[in-house]
């Protein structure tokens, strides 16, 4: 049987391993930061997911390139998302739903209708990112929040008219 190498890896105060984690890990840190865990959660998760590295000088570096990269991907895709919310704010979707003579939907109108409306425009916007706080059962005008991620977020005026029979 071969011989495998013995990874080197330092040892914390509690005798977890030390690791460099390489993306943020929900309720453990963010990217860049010395963490110690178990053992068993490190070599089963941690490492062979690629969301951690052991902490040696040449992880360090690559580590600060990539963070690098990764900053400056954001910040594009940051202004991307701003322009987006800017030409949002400019125009008025209409959705035609099927209602009754004193406007009251059959259904309703929600994030998945919106996103669609919008799509419609060429403007890519997922129904996730739609904020309503109830879905819209009458016709009307409605001032509908969108969350468009990165933390930035606009709003969008939704008319909801109704949907004129077929004959």
């Amino acid at each position: 049987m071969p011989k495998t190498k013995r990874l080197n890896i330092p040892k914390g105060n509690h005798g977890n391993w030390k690791l460099v984690l390489i993306e943020d890990v929900m309720h453990l840190g963010k990217q860049g930061d010395v963490v110690e865990v178990k053992p068993g959660y490190a070599r089963n998760y941690l490492l062979p997911n690629s969301l951690a590295t052991i902490p040696t000088e040449h992880n360090l570096r690559l580590l600060d390139r990539y963070k690098e990269r990764v900053a400056k991907a954001r910040e594009a895709k940051v202004a991307d998302l701003k322009v987006l919310g800017e030409q949002i704010q400019r125009i008025n979707v209409t959705i035609e739903a099927p209602a009754t003579e004193d406007n009251h939907l059959y259904g309703s109108v929600g994030g998945p209708e919106i996103s669609k409306a919008l799509k419609t425009r060429n403007l890519s916007v997922e129904p996730e990112m739609v904020k309503l706080e109830g879905l819209i059962k009458e016709c009307g005008i409605y001032e509908v929040p969108l969350h468009l991620g990165h933390d930035i977020e606009t709003k969008v005026q939704v008319t909801v008219v109704r949907q004129m029979e077929k004959k």
